[in-house]
């Protein structure tokens, strides 16, 4: 068994390899759906990512700083599955929570143009109510470069190879049959995210803030 702390200052005790939704699930049903992530022993984590022993947990909602930050990264990731799906020549570079809202910037030899935005949005509706579950997966370096090089995701190979020390593991999400290379953590599933977004603009930037480099 392990003993988990909240904050009100009471400790449950739950199985082995119990997650922070299980924590939700056994406060009240509501609880669970509200959940978006928790922190663990501070660390901001994934809902569904099991505990690792005792540990100290307070769950986070949207109604929590963490909670929007966590839907603007979804919103993001979430985004870029829609534009792959659109347009599968798109290459997923760098993005993607900023202060009021969320970017990704993509590699593509015809640009977008603002008339795309509505048939996009469209698509990360769909990905929405497709409710894919949002999956952690941990990866070797070789193994990550050599499956994003396959699928034709060379910027994402280059950024794994130039910061990613030999030898560490790093961490993949997946949602559906789409991935990407990513931190974390993510809300536990794409229905999770709220339908409240927009794309309101399109601007160039050039791959590693380097004018010497691509156009994105």
């Amino acid at each position: 068994m392990i003993k988990v702390s909240l904050p009100d200052g009471s400790v449950r005790e739950y199985e082995e390899g119990a997650s922070p939704f299980d924590v939700a699930k056994s406060i009240s049903n509501s609880l669970a759906k509200k959940a978006l992530a928790a922190r663990v022993d501070g660390e901001l984590r994934d809902l569904m990512r099991p505990l690792d022993g005792d540990a100290k947990v307070e769950l986070v909602t949207a109604n929590d700083a963490e909670g929007l930050e966590l839907i603007r990264h979804d919103a993001a990731h979430v985004l870029a599955q829609a534009v792959q799906e659109l347009y599968p020549d798109a290459q997923v570079t760098i993005g993607p929570v900023i202060d009021d809202g969320f970017y990704y910037d993509f590699a593509r030899e015809e640009p977008f143009s603002t008339e795309d935005f509505e048939k996009i949005e469209k698509k990360m509706r769909e990905i929405v109510d497709a409710d894919y579950p949002i999956v952690r997966q941990v990866w070797d370096k070789d193994q990550a470069i050599e499956t994003f090089k396959k699928i034709g995701e060379d910027y994402k190979a280059q950024i794994i190879d130039d910061i990613i020390p030999p030898g560490e593991a790093i961490t993949v999400y997946k949602q559906g049959d789409w991935f990407d290379l990513c931190r974390g953590p993510h809300l536990p599933s794409t229905g999770k995210l709220p339908k409240a977004f927009k794309l309101m603009k399109l601007a160039g930037a050039y791959w590693r803030g380097d004018s010497k480099n691509e156009m994105l």
